[in-house]
């Protein structure tokens, strides 16, 4: 009987050091993403209010209220240097490189989960390497490739790679893939519907919520993209929006509104499509969690 109460003892002291732990370990987690949310916020307010001060303001201090408001900043930028074709590019770059990456990933994807051929295995293994490898690593092969190409220096290059960075998105669509059941397929095949029309008519809109979370992961990373266009674009009317940045640090160094002011205009995008999609987005991060 004592033994019985002594083991009970020490399983109630064991879970009440688990459960301590648990907590440091969630406040810890806590104060450290409220420190990330702070800094953010401060880097975001100081960013936009530099975009609207005059030049003796921005001297005086960078974290101070401005005395004036004045939007010459935003006017230089997009009308007086070449800001409208950055954005151009990046749009270009950024509509065509996650429409391509998202439907050739889904495709794949879906070949992966229900069919079942040679090399399946290996091919779900190259696409986790695909994953694992930095991009700073095979940078060299892939402007060698673009050179005997043709397309170094084009956007037609730079727009050919980021399709091809499918990896973490079909991942995420095999496992979405994986939790549909089969019963919903063969009942569309019964009533003559072929591979081709099933996929498009039936399974990828059944995939909203992941598409939109993964179209908006992969447009921002393609939107953000400084190094790739840093290495293969080197023309000045293929530049994008980030290397235009990049230059403006160096012409407008004494006077850094400008510089600011492209950084808004830069953001204002991705924050549009983040808050307009927020809803969908909540759900393609759970789609999938429960596997059935």
């Amino acid at each position: 009987m004592r033994v019985k109460k002594l083991r009970e003892s020490d399983k109630r002291g064991g879970k009440e050091v688990l459960s301590r732990r648990g907590k440091a370990f969630r406040w810890t987690i806590s104060i450290l993403l409220i420190l990330y949310t702070g800094i953010a916020i401060f880097v975001t307010v100081v960013t936009l209010l530099d975009s609207v001060k005059n030049r003796s303001d921005l001297l005086k201090s960078f974290i101070a209220i401005p005395s004036s408001v004045t939007f010459d900043a935003y006017r230089k930028v997009l009308f007086e240097n070449d800001f409208i074709r950055y954005f151009g590019n990046s749009l270009i770059l950024t509509v065509g490189g996650t429409a391509g990456c998202i439907l050739l990933s889904a495709m794949m994807a879906y070949g992966i989960a229900r069919y079942e051929f040679k090399g399946k295995n290996l091919l779900s293994s190259y696409l986790l390497l695909g994953m694992m490898v930095p991009v700073q690593v095979t940078i060299l092969p892939v402007f060698l490739m673009l050179k005997k190409m043709g397309l170094l220096n084009k956007l037609a290059g730079v727009l050919f790679l980021y399709i091809a960075g499918i990896s973490m998105s079909c991942i995420v669509f095999q496992k979405f893939f994986k939790t549909l059941p089969r019963e919903l397929e063969e009942s569309a095949r019964m009533d003559g519907c072929h591979d081709v029309k099933l996929f498009f008519r039936i399974i990828f809109p059944i995939a909203k919520p992941v598409i939109v979370t993964m179209a908006l992961i992969k447009a921002i990373g393609c939107w953000n993209d400084f190094y790739m266009p840093m290495i293969l674009l080197g023309k000045k009317n293929t530049t994008t929006l980030t290397l235009g940045i990049y230059r403006y640090v160096g012409q407008f160094t004494r006077y850094m509104s400008e510089t600011m002011a492209a950084v808004v205009i830069t953001l204002i995008p991705i924050v549009i499509l983040y808050f307009a999609f927020s809803t969908q987005i909540m759900e393609g991060m759970t789609s999938g969690a429960v596997k059935g």
